[in-house]
């Protein structure tokens, strides 16, 4: 074979080879994933029981004449919280189901049907939701500013309180918030946040003061035509904490302490109604309310008995609860509420003094 033969042959075998198998095509350069919208997104669910919680009102008499404003509620708990690129979201539903003391309606507070007859009615159910977000200065502005020493971030806040209970009552709470949230550092991966608002309520039911329940009344002086308060702004300062017990030896390292702390200002009557307000003990204006649960005991079931892989997948609590005023009432005052009307004695239950304990599964 000449060489041009040779070469034409050769060409012509490596043509075919590169029409049967193809280069290899260029790798195409790898894109960054990007990156999740929430860098924390934590779900639980949670069982508790109050021991001796309160609901304004709802008392009864014992034998010896004494006044019981106790009750005890299991309260069925749902938590969200997460943190995204601009802030945070915590949005927490509670069920609270009462013992008997505390009766739903047709029972009035005291246990008794309205004619007077006593009932045997069950104890209230109520749905109780808050929702609070916050929007971070150094977020928003790329900076970190607002970064000085234990602080750790400033933030606009807002959010909303909705609760009803099917009592005699048939309460609703509804309230706006805003205002800001001030972030601080604590030793262990802690925080201490502390925050002032403006509260303002939207239509808040209570149906005892709805015109003609009882009489035609006037409406905006004796009564109020839908049964709707509307509370004028108040300011509120909430804070809350918490702190795992890094100072423990690892061995036992599964604890932590946690707490919340709200103070919110008076509203003016708590009935809409100054007409029907009184002097002293009959008067039914509003108080600073103290809502806290100053301490909770955490233990980490999940990190104990698991491992740290599911440290706080199940956690088992005990806290202290102090609410002094609940909802604004005057705890030595609001007649027929706080005190018994005729005579001025507490009722005992416009002050909740109360221990609680629950178990939280997150998932």
């Amino acid at each position: 074979m000449s060489l041009a033969v040779a070469l034409i042959a050769f060409s012509s075998i490596a043509k075919a080879a590169d029409e049967q198998t193809p280069l290899p095509a260029k790798a195409r350069p790898t894109l960054p994933a990007d990156p999740p919208f929430f860098s924390v997104n934590d779900n639980r669910l949670t069982y508790s029981y109050q021991f001796t919680a309160t609901d304004p009102g709802a008392y009864s008499t014992q034998p010896n004449g004494t006044i019981n404003g106790k009750t005890a509620k299991q309260v069925y708990s749902f938590t969200h919280f997460d943190i995204w690129a601009y802030g945070t979201n915590f949005f927490n539903i509670d069920t609270l189901k009462s013992g008997h003391n505390d009766p739903a309606s047709p029972c009035q507070p005291t246990g008794t049907l309205p004619f007077g007859v006593t009932g045997a009615c069950a104890g209230v159910t109520e749905f109780y939701g808050l929702e609070r977000s916050t929007f971070g200065w150094n977020e928003i502005f790329n900076t970190n500013a607002f970064k000085m020493g234990p602080l750790r971030n400033v933030s606009f806040e807002v959010g909303f309180d909705l609760g009803t209970a099917n009592s005699y009552f048939a309460p609703t709470t509804n309230n706006v918030v805003g205002g800001l949230q001030f972030a601080f550092d604590l030793p262990y991966k802690g925080y201490f946040n502390v925050a002032p608002l403006v509260v303002k309520g939207i239509a808040s039911h209570k149906s005892f003061l709805q015109c003609g329940l009882f009489n035609p009344g006037v409406p905006g002086a004796t009564c109020l035509a839908d049964g709707n308060r509307e509370f004028p702004p108040t300011w509120r300062i909430e804070t809350n904490y918490y702190l795992d017990l890094g100072f423990l030896p690892e061995s036992v390292r599964y604890f932590a302490i946690s707490g919340r702390v709200s103070a919110t200002g008076p509203k003016r009557d708590i009935n809409t109604l100054p007409a029907l307000s009184g002097a002293g003990r009959l008067s039914t204006a509003s108080k600073i309310e103290l809502n806290s649960e100053p301490i909770r005991l955490t233990f980490d079931a999940g990190k104990a008995f698991i491992g740290p892989k599911y440290s706080h997948f199940v956690d088992l609590w005990v806290a202290y609860r102090y609410w002094q005023n609940k909802y604004g009432l005057d705890s030595n005052a609001t007649p027929g509420t706080c005190t018994v009307a005729a005579t001025g004695v507490s009722t005992n239950s416009c002050t909740e003094k109360s221990a609680s304990a629950g178990v939280s599964v997150k998932f």
